[in-house]
């Protein structure tokens, strides 16, 4: 255990006994859901933009990591805490993500009334290749700390057809939790599940007859578009975005692209672009063929006035760029 957990882990005892004390004196009574706003803490910005589309004016929503920060590598702070003791929900995406909550948090807290919902649970996920692996071995071998990542990608949200299926998810636990508003939720949950399956079947129809069958990705965060709409992808840092790549892994890139006459990099506005844009200059010299850096967004919080479904959409028109170019 490092110093930051055990850090973590004194904070958290402390604010414990604090929180516990002042449920003792109020009574440890939250007030009943009819009377309030159900109270919910998404843990970033895709399920908080699910919870708000489908609570409406009847959630508080708080989503704990700030907007378009990484989220393998976020440590909770203590007013996060606090959130996260008084809320009644508590929604993450699972599949490894927020491994910090299950690991150092959740054996910590007090939720025996907070419900939480892992919106991956009992989904088909995407098993993590032997690159992942590999990388997550030279990490440990490096640092000397284990690394407890789940064994699947966790990425799902990026996904119109996956993140339709967590957001159904959502929409359970409010109207089994808050049930005189569960025709409210209702139809706030159709109608957003209605965007969702329309714009799965756009990705579907509009990619069905792709010339090329291979991406290059500054994140290797989009396997469940891979998947579901059949084509590949080959990304600089793999799949935490805080890895930087050695120079064998930006020549093999260079390699490939060289090889497949590919001459599009996509590149999610949030991050830096010096890799990409090192790609791009090094093709541009060796070849004198034109590169274009198209933008590719991980939904992590709004960007260029796009919430989180604009992105999902647009990211269908960049996909197009470089699967459907010959």
């Amino acid at each position: 255990m490092n110093s930051k957990q055990v850090a973590l882990i004194l904070t958290v005892a402390v604010l414990i006994l604090a929180v516990s004390a002042a449920l003792y004196i109020l009574g440890g009574q939250k007030p009943p859901p009819q009377e309030r706003n159900v109270s919910v803490v998404a843990t970033f910005y895709p399920l908080a933009y699910m919870v708000q589309e489908i609570g409406g004016d009847h959630v508080s929503v708080k989503s704990l990591i700030p907007y378009n920060t990484e989220v393998h590598s976020w440590q909770p702070s203590v007013s996060d805490m606090v959130s996260m003791t008084n809320a009644d929900l508590i929604v993450l995406n699972g599949a490894g993500l927020e491994q910090w909550f299950e690991e150092k948090v959740m054996p910590l807290l007090n939720l025996s009334r907070t419900l939480v919902v892992d919106t991956t649970a009992g989904l088909e996920l995407l098993p993590l290749g032997d690159h992942e692996h590999h990388q997550d071995y030279e990490n440990e071998h490096e640092t000397g700390e284990h690394n407890h990542e789940s064994d699947y990608d966790p990425h799902t949200w990026l996904s119109p057809y996956m993140a339709m299926k967590q957001a159904e998810k959502i929409y359970f636990a409010l109207k089994n939790f808050d049930p005189d508003n569960s025709e409210y939720y209702r139809q706030r949950w159709d109608s957003l599940k209605t965007r969702l399956n329309s714009l799965d079947t756009s990705y579907q129809q509009e990619l069905a007859n792709k010339s090329r069958e291979m991406i290059i990705t500054s994140h290797g965060a989009y396997g469940y578009l891979c998947s579901r709409y059949g084509f590949e992808q080959r990304s600089v840092i793999g799949l935490t975005a805080d890895k930087q790549p050695s120079v064998q892994e930006m020549r093999a890139i260079i390699d490939l692209m060289n090889e497949q006459n590919i001459s599009v990099l996509y590149l999610d506005p949030a991050y830096s672009p010096s890799y990409i844009n090192s790609i791009k200059s090094e093709i541009e010299r060796q070849t004198g063929r034109r590169v274009e850096i198209v933008k590719l967004y991980l939904g992590l919080g709004p960007v260029d006035g796009k919430d989180y479904f604009e992105q999902l959409a647009s990211n269908l028109q960049s996909l197009k760029i470089g699967l459907l170019t010959n």
